[in-house]
Formats: C-alpha cells, sequence, structure tokens
C-alpha cells in the first residue's frame, strides 16, 4: 500500500508526480502482469539464465 504524505504547502500536480514515482518503483504493474498468466519454473529459470547471459555478454565487448 502506497502512502503519499501531501503536505498543504504542495501542490496536487507534486503529489502526484511523487505518487507516480513510487507508484513505478513498487513495481506492481510488472507483478499484476505476472500474475496474469502462469510460467512454468523451468521456463522462468531459462529465461533468467538467457538475461545473465546477455547481460555478460554485453559488459564483455564494453570492455
Amino acid at each position: 500500500m502506497l502512502i503519499i504524505d501531501a503536505r498543504e504547502s504542495e501542490s496536487l500536480d507534486r503529489a502526484l508526480k511523487v505518487f507516480k514515482k513510487k507508484f513505478e518503483k513498487a513495481g506492481v504493474i510488472k507483478q499484476l502482469r505476472a500474475r496474469q498468466a502462469f510460467t512454468l519454473p523451468s521456463v522462468k529459470r531459462r529465461t533468467e539464465v538467457l538475461k545473465a547471459i546477455y547481460i555478460e555478454q554485453l559488459r564483455r565487448t564494453e570492455d
């Protein structure tokens, strides 16, 4: 649950901006999308491994 402490001196636009930033950091949308469909643990693991390989290749090409 996100709580935004809006002071009277702050504008509503500023409070909304803070809320959006906290909402994005909390990963609510990502979590909802992940819960929409079940993925097998083996598929999850495979995607994690492929992502790690990809990131490692990027790091090696930068050096």
